[in-house]
């Protein structure tokens, strides 16, 4: 009579384990879509207001420059080479202004942010042009072909309007980095919720 029971427990044991696991996957697919839901949202505040959002960026990169800067000077001191301890505390005192100004300066640091994104689109552009023709007739050289023309026209675009592209170009981006971020975690979570609704189906048609 024991034996007999033994397979009824093990099959409930088993059915409590796939409930609790179904239970989990829902819970941490609606976690997901409440996060992408909300990193919409801010990304849609971050496209709106692109100038705070750009001086939030840029006093956050200071802060990362400033704390590279003097980590970077800390090292350098502790190096037992002449040559490398003096190189290493100059670049360590440069990244130290380069945030300091950033940080208390931060429109400055737009300015000079954007056109150093300005330069990195072309530059980029250019070389998904040349990269475009060196792998045509292969297929998808001309989605590499379009990418590269649309960066090289953001980044003439950003330069013909700097400086005052400063007050939009990188906000703008980084608001739609963030929505798109956000909008694939949505995806990502209805996806996982319609998969575990499915296997919760099926267990219980088989069950």
């Amino acid at each position: 009579m024991t034996a007999a029971r033994m397979p009824c427990v093990e099959q409930q044991g088993e059915t409590m384990a796939e409930a609790s696991w179904m239970d989990e996957a829902k819970k941490n697919a609606g976690l997901l879509i409440f996060l992408g839901v909300s990193t919409v949202i801010l990304g849609v505040v971050a496209i709106a207001s692109p100038l705070i959002t750009g001086v939030a960026v840029t006093v956050f990169v200071g802060f990362l420059l400033l704390a590279s800067g003097v980590a970077q000077i800390v090292h350098a001191l502790k190096s037992r080479q002449w040559g490398t301890g003096f190189w290493g505390t100059v670049i360590g005192i440069l990244g130290v202004a380069a945030g300091l100004l950033m940080i208390f300066r931060p429109i400055v640091g737009l300015v000079t942010m954007t056109m150093l994104l300005a330069i990195y689109f072309l530059v980029d552009g250019i070389s998904e042009i040349i990269a475009a023709f060196k792998i045509k007739p292969d297929r998808g050289w001309g989605w590499v072909l379009f990418n590269g023309v649309i960066a090289v026209l953001l980044g003439l675009m950003i330069w013909r309007q700097w400086p005052i592209s400063g007050a939009w170009a990188i906000g703008l981006l980084v608001g739609i980095h963030i929505l798109m971020t956000g909008w694939s975690m949505i995806i990502l979570g209805t996806g996982a919720r319609r998969v575990a609704g499915a296997i919760e189906d099926a267990v219980e048609g088989g069950g």
